[in-house]
Formats: C-alpha cells, sequence, structure tokens
C-alpha cells in the first residue's frame, strides 16, 4: 500500500504530492505521519492511499509512524483545503494548517493525564484500618478520607496525607491506582442558567423559514435587540436532537463567554469552544472533544469555522458583516467563504446573522440567491433608542475643549443619579493618539513602521499599534529639544480618566485590548458590568457587538465620524455599521435608552441614515454608488503587496511586475475597471517598505487571476515578498 503525503512545508518548491510506503503500518486517509523528508523527519498529512505507484519500490521511503489513533482531518476538511488552495492561491501545507491547533502540529502539547486513587467498592474499612500499626496515622486518615469522597486525584492525596502513606497503602493492595485523561475545560468558573424562553411570532417564522427553504444560505436580518440568538438556539437544538452538529461563530472572543454561557445552559459539555484566546492544552482539549464527537457545538471567533466537526447540520455566523471575519494574513480567507463550501459539502443550513448586513451579503439576499428571514422588531415591540446628533463644532465655539458635550455630561448624570449604567464608545485605546511638539510640530513616531506612536499613561510609554514596539515616553522633543509635549486625540485610557474626575462616586470599567490581554480579561470586565459592580462602561468596537445589558439607558459615542474618513471605499458601510451596533447596546429592556452621538460632520448622510436605523436606504445608496464607480460586489478588487526591508529592491520588483501585469492588462483591457501601481497607504510598517499594484476585475475572473497570481509569484523571494489579496478587508 502506498501513501501520498502532503508535507508540513509551505514554501511553493515542495507544494506537490509526496508517496511513501506504509511499511506494513495501518494507515488511514486524513492522519498525520512522522515520514523522512531529505536529511530530516517532518510532519505530514495522508491526502489518499492507493494499491500501486508509478515509482520503482527502492525509491519509495516508508512512513515511520502515525502521530494519532484518529485521523486528525476528515476527507471534507481535505477537500475544503484543496478549496482553499485554489481560491486563496497558497500551497496545500499552508491551507492545512488551518484545521490545527499550531501548538499540536508543533508537538508542543499533548493529552494531560491524572492519577486517581480509590477504594474498591465493598472493601471493609474497619478491617483495612485495624490490621495498621498504630503509628500508621496518615494511612488511616487516607483510608477514611477516600472512603468519604470516592476518587481522588493523587496530587491532592500527596498533599495532604504523604507520597508515603500512599505508597504503603498501594503495595498493602488496600488502595487501586487508575490513571485518567484530564480534560482542561476553558471557562469552567461559567454559572449557567436553564431558564426556558419562549419564542415570540416572529422568531417562530424566522425558524421556519430556515428550516423549510430550499436555499443553502439564509440572510437573518434583525434589528438590535429583537432576538436573533434564540432563533440560532432553536436552531441548533433542532439540529443536535436530529443526531448532527452545528458552528457558531462571534466576531469578537469577547462575546464567545457569553454564547458559551447560553449553549451551556441548553446543552451542557456538547458545547465545545475554540478561539486564539485559550491556553494551548485547553485548545487541545477541546479540539480532540469535537473530533472524537464527545462535543457536538462548536463556538468560537473566526477560526471555529475549521472545526473538526462531522455530519454537520449547521453553521452560523452571528454579525456577518464584521472585518474580523476576513483574515489578514495567508491564507487571507473569507469565513463565509468556507462556511459556504462546508455547508454545501454535508447539506446544512448556514445562517448569516446581523441587523446591519455586508452590502453583498444583502443584496444577494434581495436577488433571491440567498433565502432572507426578518425580525423587523425588539423583542416585545421595545422601541430602539433615541438619538441624539451632538454637533462639536459649536461646542468648542463655546469653548468647550473636552471630549465630552454638555448634553453628554448631563445623560450620564441623569443615568447614574437613576440608578442606571452608561456606555461610553470610542474607537481609539491609549491615552492620546498623538505626541506632538509645540515648538517644531514634530510627532513621535515609530523606528520601524510609518506611523505614530500612541501614548498609554499607565506604562508611561510610547506604543506603536501596528508592529507593538514600545517606546519610552519622552521629556522633550527628540527633533528640537523643547520641553513643551502636547497630548494630540483622546484614547480610552484618557476618557477613563477625565470620566472619574468629573464622577468620582461612578465605578467605570474600560474595555479595549490593553484590559483584555488574558483570556479572562473579557469575560471579566464584562461579568462585573452585568452584575451592576460598575456604573459605566468606557471601550472600543468590542464593546459594540452582541452584548445585553439590561441596565443601560445611555450610549456615548465619541469622535462618531471618525472612521468616515479613511481612504477606504468601505469607510461608510463600516460606520454606519459601527454606529447601528453601538447605538443597539441601550435600551434593551423595559427602560427607554438614549444615545449621544458626537460628530463633527453633523450633516453627513451616513450619520443621518445611521441614526434613524434606516438600513433600506443606506443599502440603496451605497449601492448605487457603488456600481456608478465599479467597486465591488460589482467587480473584484486585487491587491499585489510588495515588501522588504531594502526600499530600491522592493521597488525594483515592483516596476518589473507592473510591466509584466501591464502586458495582460493591455491584451484583456476590457476585464478591468482600473490598473495602477504606487507607495501602499502605509509606506514602511514593521521595518518593510511596501508598494502595492491594485486592479479592479469585472466578475468573472478566476482564470484571469489565475493567470496574475503566478505571474506575481515568481517574483517571490527571500529579499522581497509578495501577497495577492481579492477583496482585501484593510487597504491600508
Amino acid at each position: 500500500m502506498f501513501l501520498e503525503v502532503i508535507v508540513d512545508l509551505i514554501h511553493t518548491e515542495v507544494d506537490k504530492i509526496f508517496e511513501y510506503s506504509t511499511n506494513d503500518i495501518t494507515v488511514e486517509v486524513g492522519s498525520r505521519v512522522f515520514v523522512p523528508f531529505g536529511n530530516k523527519v517532518i510532519e505530514g498529512i495522508v491526502v489518499n492511499k492507493k494499491e500501486t505507484s508509478e515509482y520503482p519500490k527502492e525509491r519509495i521511503k516508508p512512513i515511520l509512524r502515525v502521530i494519532e489513533d484518529v485521523p486528525a482531518l476528515t476527507k471534507e476538511t481535505l477537500a475544503l483545503a484543496k478549496n482553499i488552495k485554489e481560491t486563496c492561491f497558497v500551497t496545500m501545507a499552508s491551507a492545512l494548517r488551518l484545521f490545527l491547533p499550531s501548538e499540536m502540529r508543533k508537538g508542543k502539547v499533548k493529552e494531560q493525564y491524572t492519577s486517581e486513587y480509590f477504594i474498591n467498592d465493598g472493601a471493609n474499612l474497619e478491617e483495612m484500618i485495624s490490621s495498621l500499626k498504630k503509628t500508621a496515622i496518615k494511612q488511616k486518615e487516607l483510608l477514611e478520607f477516600l472512603s468519604k469522597n470516592g476518587r481522588v486525584d493523587g496530587v491532592e492525596l500527596n498533599k495532604h496525607f504523604g507520597a508515603s502513606a500512599v505508597k504503603g497503602l498501594l503495595e498493602k493492595g488496600y488502595i487501586f491506582k487508575e490513571k485518567t485523561q484530564k480534560l482542561r475545560s476553558p471557562y469552567g468558573e461559567i454559572q449557567t442558567d436553564s431558564q426556558t424562553v419562549n419564542l415570540t411570532p416572529k422568531q417562530i417564522l424566522a425558524v421556519k423559514s430556515i428550516k423549510e427553504t430550499d436555499k443553502t444560505v439564509t440572510l437573518l436580518h434583525g434589528v438590535t435587540g429583537s432576538g436573533k440568538t434564540e432563533v440560532y438556539l432553536k436552531l441548533i437544538n433542532d439540529v443536535i436532537e436530529s443526531g448532527r452538529t452545528a458552528i457558531m461563530t462571534v466576531p469578537e472572543i469577547s462575546l464567545t463567554p457569553q454564547m458559551l454561557r447560553q449553549l451551556r445552559s441548553r446543552f451542557g459539555d456538547k458545547a465545545a469552544i475554540l478561539h486564539s484566546g485559550l491556553s494551548s492544552g485547553e485548545r487541545f482539549d477541546e479540539w480532540w472533544r469535537l473530533r472524537n464527537g464527545q462535543a457536538k457545538i462548536a463556538i468560537g471567533a473566526r477560526s471555529a469555522i475549521f472545526a473538526p466537526v462531522e455530519n454537520l447540520g449547521l453553521i452560523i455566523i452571528d454579525e456577518e458583516h464584521d472585518g474580523s471575519y476576513f483574515s489578514e494574513t495567508s491564507p487571507r480567507y473569507s469565513t463565509v467563504s468556507v462556511a459556504k463550501f462546508r455547508a454545501e459539502y454535508n447539506k446544512a443550513k448556514l445562517v448569516l446573522g446581523s441587523a446591519t448586513p455586508e452590502i453583498e451579503t444583502y443584496m444577494l439576499a434581495q436577488n433571491g440567491e440567498y433565502n432572507l428571514a426578518t425580525l423587523p422588531d425588539r423583542i416585545n415591540k421595545k422601541p430602539l433608542p433615541n438619538v441624539e446628533i451632538v454637533d462639536m463644532r459649536k461646542e468648542v465655539r463655546r469653548g468647550n475643549n473636552s471630549p465630552f458635550s454638555r448634553e453628554l455630561l448631563d445623560g450620564i448624570e441623569e443615568c447614574l443619579n437613576n440608578g442606571n449604567q452608561a456606555i461610553i464608545f470610542l474607537n481609539q485605546r491609549g491615552y492620546s493618539k498623538t505626541v506632538v511638539c509645540t515648538e517644531c510640530g514634530h510627532v513621535q513616531k515609530c523606528t520601524d513602521c510609518d506611523v505614530s506612536l500612541t501614548y498609554h499613561m499607565e506604562d508611561n510609554a510610547l506604543l506603536c499599534h501596528y508592529c507593538g514596539a514600545k517606546y519610552k515616553m519622552i521629556k522633550a522633543c527628540t527633533e528640537c529639544g523643547s520641553p513643551y509635549i502636547r497630548h494630540g486625540g483622546a484614547g480610552t485610557e484618557r476618557i477613563q480618566r477625565q470620566l472619574k474626575e468629573l464622577f468620582p462616586s461612578a465605578r467605570i470599567l474600560r474595555m479595549d485590548r490593553d484590559t483584555t490581554q488574558n483570556k479572562e480579561g473579557h469575560f471579566k470586565i464584562l461579568n462585573e458590568f452585568s452584575q451592576k459592580k460598575a456604573d459605566i462602561l468606557v471601550g472600543t468596537q468590542m464593546i459594540a457587538k452582541g452584548h445585553d445589558f439590561p441596565s443601560v439607558t445611555l450610549v456615548g459615542i465619541l469622535d462618531a465620524d471618525m472612521s468616515l474618513h479613511f481612504s477606504d471605499f468601505r469607510s461608510g458601510e463600516r460606520t454606519f455599521q459601527l454606529l447601528t451596533q453601538v447605538a443597539g447596546r441601550s435600551g434593551r429592556s423595559d427602560k427607554a435608552g438614549k444615545v449621544v452621538l458626537q460628530t463633527y460632520s453633523p450633516e453627513n448622510l451616513v450619520l443621518r441614515q445611521a441614526i434613524r436605523y434606516d438600513y433600506e436606504g443606506f443599502f440603496g445608496r451605497e449601492l448605487s454608488i457603488r456600481k456608478a464607480t465599479g467597486f465591488p460586489p460589482f467587480t473584484d478588487i486585487v491587491r499585489i503587496l510588495i515588501k522588504s526591508q531594502n526600499d530600491q529592491q522592493a521597488l525594483d520588483i515592483t516596476k518589473a511586475l507592473y510591466t509584466e501585469l501591464n502586458e495582460i492588462y493591455i491584451k484583456q483591457r476590457e476585464r478591468f475597471r482600473f490598473f495602477g501601481c504606487m507607495k501602499a497607504p502605509l509606506k514602511r510598517l514593521q521595518n518593510q517598505y511596501r508598494y502595492q499594484i491594485i486592479m479592479r476585475l469585472v466578475k468573472p475572473n478566476f482564470d484571469l487571476l489565475k493567470t496574475i497570481y503566478y505571474t506575481q509569484d515568481k517574483y517571490n523571494g527571500r529579499a522581497v515578498t509578495l501577497s495577492l489579496e481579492i477583496n482585501p478587508n484593510n487597504l491600508t
């Protein structure tokens, strides 16, 4: 028997099948194996078995061993990896890595076992104790302890009674030892609530629509607070009862504990969690619970879409519009595209849920390619919060240079006096966005990136939010030596400090990347706030999505138009989505909600449509603009990013590639809406100079994309790296 193996090396030169013999070892397709490769031993994945080989037997080396008893990958995931290789233009090894926890692939994590000690049923405790010497006090206490507590972990016994007492009783045959696997369970402290929820008539209709449609994909379009989660839980329940499995993804790691609580309440240990914030041991154990079928539901952020479940019946992508569902590192996949493949392969249902769907998603639903289910009202007809726009230009003219308008401060005071809670949103972490010299105007920048540094007061340090570099806070300008330094632009850290000064009796929490660096960070902050142990929650976009706090009656949005002015065709769409989501955190119970939206562009149409929750109006206008200008979804944007530590080398490769691609452009001009070459918006990032070639291609274009990919791939090397992105989520 011969095996076709993909070795775990991502270089294009080894992106092919290598053949090995089984050496009389039983091997299944999808198994991880150790194989000889040159003068090394490396991992590989068996992708096929066959009886004969075209190569002489003496040239075919045998595999060394199979790594696990159960194949790590299924036939479905092998097919999906092949699809990712072809559509994302990556090596097969790179695609296969998506399906395995990185620590597992590197052999750095394994099952954790513990030794449990116990007394056999029916053993006579009194006889055993009386047979011991009078001085064997610890052994007697140990026997009594096991008699009361049943099976006990060996570490605990050794700690309380000593290793010699344990060993002595083992040798006498009075107690017994058994090795068992110890599962590392994430968020084990989460308390569950098994309350039963009755669906509203609208929710029942939505469930019926999703289950009965002959279409694979359904867009569940529901306003914030309309009860999409209960629809998800009902669908998951029905799928599990039918003997199949489910995957649910959420856009932020911060949402996974909240969703896990609800899933555990309904389904107990059948729910497993997968995301990058877990420890390597927790991720390993949860992954294997899903692979072995012990768990039937995978919940997590983007990477959970690769959960190793079989017989998949349902995939749910909550907040499907969110940018986090697009991978910005190779392979640059779309979570929705991966989900579509898995749903079609398994004849399963895919549900995309959002209050503000992506433009392309809503267009496909309107065109009938997707099924459309709607939840137009909040639960129990609760009104959406009233939004008040504050023109910050007028505040400045009145002499108010603080981040807070008078209306917002009054709103916070009223909210606190009534015993309610408030959320203050600002999508900028740190204390100040820039550190500027007031004498010469010099802005402190990262030495490795072409971006300004952000001041973090708690660390008294300057941080680069792109590469993570950390610098000492300056006492004088590094250019002219002036001691007069100004902090420009507020961040969440500064907002929290100023609110503490303005409302000294208020309990204020902050939620951003700085306060949630460990796995428990998100959970602890959200848990405290939900239990009303804090009055105000200040945060970035991670507080905008999916959270349900009944006592929140006020949401303050600072710098609402911050994202409007990014040089990205999606800036209007992202602003509309973010503002709608943030505003939706207010007034979710019986108490009326209010939103204070501060802006320097109060006349902007996107903001006006957002405060009216006018998604239909926004969608129609945005789609017309995109059609007229030739932007997605009517074209595909293709960007080739060229990077090198040597500016001239990057520029030379860019020019050479542009010249070669220009010949393709001239021959097939009718298939291009745009073709250009330029510096990347961030010219230098992580000590690499960056150039880009951007194209907008008329659909369909897969053959043209392949030609472009193979043309640029020839220029990849150690000194200069190139990457091809299709409809990149971030054009900076």
